[in-house]
């Protein structure tokens, strides 16, 4: 099928829901793009209600027009929300990062999503303003998380500063870095809505 052709009436939009372990068809689907310009998808899961995100150009971006991706030297204008959560994860990891920060936001919290394009940038003081603005830090657990090799330098400021991580783990049998092995972990593999629940006091305490 071309990249510029989609039957609505063929296509189904589906996406996988970590609460619910499974495959689900989008309900109420909207075409997003991400900062990088990336077509993807959101919505909500018809089993659980909760928001689903999925990469990927649909029929529904037909007729949209795509933004620009975002300047990397755009820098970070003002300041941050208080008590805004740093999302950090791997870069193939993007669409469960997303989907945690459309459930951190329903409940009101304020989300910042790691930018993995943004390495190369020499910032004032040779930091990013987002990890000194941020009290707290996300860090989603994958067997991709390693494959990353920028990650360590994030989370190893927020340790050194003294600042909470918690670790949200969305996949068995993957063990959290030395460093951090001992922050507060939460197991999204089994019950999602317990864990995000236990997560959530921990994060707005």
């Amino acid at each position: 099928m071309s990249d510029e052709y989609y039957d609505e009436e063929d296509e189904l939009i589906e996406a996988y829901c970590v609460r619910c372990k499974n495959t689900i068809e989008i309900e109420n689907p909207q075409p997003v793009w991400t900062r990088k310009g990336l077509p993807a998808t959101r919505g909500d899961c018809p089993d659980c209600g909760g928001a689903v995100f999925r990469m990927g150009r649909t029929y529904l971006h037909d007729g949209h027009e795509r933004p620009d991706a975002v300047e990397l030297n755009s820098g970070l204008r003002g300041k941050l929300e208080r008590d805004t959560v740093y999302v950090l994860y791997g870069q193939d990891d993007e669409a469960i990062a997303e989907q945690l920060a459309a459930d951190l936001d329903i409940v009101g919290m304020a989300v910042w999503l790691h930018r993995h394009d943004e390495q190369t940038v020499q910032w004032a003081g040779g930091v990013h303003p987002a990890l000194v603005q941020c009290k707290r830090m996300v860090l989603v657990l994958t067997d991709r998380t390693f494959q990353d090799t920028t990650l360590p330098q994030t989370w190893q400021y927020f340790r050194q500063n003294r600042k909470p991580i918690v670790i949200a783990q969305m996949m068995g049998g993957v063990t959290p870095p030395d460093e951090i092995r001992r922050s507060p972990r939460y197991d999204f593999t089994g019950d999602y809505k317990r864990a995000f629940r236990e997560m959530l006091q921990v994060l707005s305490s």
